[in-house]
C-alpha cells in the first residue's frame, strides 16, 4: 500500500518537516485549513489509525502532543485542535490544527493556497 505519505517517509517526495523520530514524522499540510496545520504519520504503512498496535498508537499520541506543544508555543492560536478523518490518504494520520474558533477545523471550507516560501517560513517558526 504505497501512498504519497510512504514516498515522503522514503524521502522520494520532499515535505516541510516539523519533527521526526524512528517511528513517526510530522510535516506541514500543503493544503492547510490554517497556517501551521500539521500532519503526524507513522512510518509503517497502515491505512486506518485504529488498526495500529496499542503501544504504537500510544507513542503516536505522545509524539503528537510534543509537536502540538511546539505549534502552540510558536503559532498564534488559542489551542491546537486534533482531528482524525482518514479518508484523504489511505495511511494513518492525525491532523494538528492551530485554532482560534471551531470553524478553523471545518474541513469543508476552502484550503489555504500557500507558497513554498510561506510554508518554509511557517516551518521555521514552528521548529525554532
Amino acid at each position: 500500500m504505497s501512498t504519497i505519505f510512504s514516498k515522503i517517509i522514503k524521502k522520494e517526495i520532499s515535505c516541510y518537516q516539523i519533527a521526526e523520530n524512528h517511528e513517526f514524522l510530522a510535516f506541514l499540510d500543503i493544503n492547510p485549513l490554517v497556517k501551521g496545520h500539521t500532519l503526524i504519520i507513522p512510518k509503517i504503512e497502515t491505512d486506518y489509525l485504529f488498526d495500529l498496535d496499542n503501544d504504537l498508537l500510544q507513542r503516536m499520541i505522545i509524539f503528537s502532543k510534543e509537536v502540538a506543544i511546539k505549534i502552540k508555543k510558536n503559532i498564534d492560536c488559542k489551542r491546537v485542535g486534533v482531528s482524525v478523518i482518514g479518508l484523504e490518504v489511505p495511511h494513518a494520520h492525525i491532523h494538528l490544527i492551530p485554532i482560534n474558533t471551531i470553524d478553523d477545523m471545518n474541513f469543508t471550507r476552502s484550503k489555504l493556497q500557500l507558497t513554498s516560501e510561506e510554508l518554509i517560513e511557517i516551518q521555521r517558526i514552528i521548529t525554532r
